[in-house]
């Protein structure tokens, strides 16, 4: 595999996380520019690379740029970019909603643009990276490159897939919808057994089993026959009486996730009666 050494623009989490998992598994960093000097030295320090004060000189020193700011920030970061010489380079940024597409007449600079998104929640920019061998690497920019960097996460032990730019908000929704809303739900529950008395500690404490367990049956027998509860066995008493004791904002919620697993339930059980349960829910 050919070596290629990666040069961070922006000092935040994802850029120390992943410097880090990529210096620790001896891939070459040449080290960090940021606007906030001090953000550039912890991260140098951090990974035991080098601080650059000059973006000219983070580029000249690097084959690859990863772009490591906010989403709203990588259009205006990319502005400064092309105007030094970048023929050649590697321009990434690590946004799940935004494609390769940020990176304007690229092609006219002679630079190839990539979106690298691991689907991982870094939340600690210190301890994130030891974690990420676990995370799945989506991939989408300029065919010349897509097979170097599909080849080098999987050699770290990445689950890798490549998709196109046409798909990145679609698949920038999968992954909200089973991170940051299910944290919605999950938040839901825990009031709900607050009200019934339960601290939050508590509640978290009783729930979470439930959820590590679902999770896990989910993994190794997929969606349809990791589904149980009152809609999978058509028991519609159950579902009136939920229904009656939630808040008045939690209802439609209650109502709409049930039939989307309500659809689920017909593919498990392909002869069991679902009508009133249709009806009942307006299916």
């Amino acid at each position: 595999m050919i070596i290629i050494k990666f040069g961070f623009i922006g000092a935040g989490k994802v850029g120390f996380s992943l410097g880090k998992y990529l210096n620790e598994n001896n891939i070459d960093v040449s080290g960090y520019y940021s606007k906030s000097q001090h953000s550039s030295k912890e991260a140098a320090i951090f990974t035991n690379t080098r601080q650059y004060n000059k973006l000219e000189d983070l580029i000249k020193n690097s084959d690859a740029i990863f772009i490591t700011t906010p989403d709203n920030q990588i259009a205006d970061v990319w502005n400064e970019v092309k105007k030094l010489p970048i023929k050649e380079k590697l321009i990434c940024h690590c946004s799940g909603s935004i494609s390769s597409e940020v990176f304007s007449n690229i092609n006219n600079h002679g630079a190839y643009g990539y979106s690298i998104h691991p689907m991982f929640a870094i939340s600690d920019k210190y301890n994130s990276y030891k974690d990420l061998s676990q995370a799945f690497i989506t991939i989408e920019g300029h065919e010349k490159h897509i097979k170097y960097f599909k080849m080098l996460f999987t050699k770290l032990g990445n689950g890798v897939a490549v998709i196109s730019k046409d798909n990145k908000t679609l698949y920038h929704a999968a992954s909200v919808t089973v991170s940051n809303l299910v944290l919605g739900l999950i938040n839901n529950g825990v009031n709900y057994l607050e009200e019934c008395g339960f601290t939050k500690e508590i509640a978290m404490e009783a729930l979470y089993p439930l959820i590590e367990f679902n999770l896990k049956n989910i993994k190794e027998r997929g969606t349809v026959n990791s589904l149980t509860g009152p809609i999978e066995r058509g028991d519609l008493t159950t579902v009136i009486n939920h229904l009656n004791v939630l808040r008045e904002e939690d209802k439609e919620l209650y109502r709409l996730l049930s039939k989307n697993i309500l659809k689920i339930a017909k593919v498990k059980n392909l002869e069991r009666d679902y009508k009133n349960l249709e009806e009942y829910l307006g299916e």
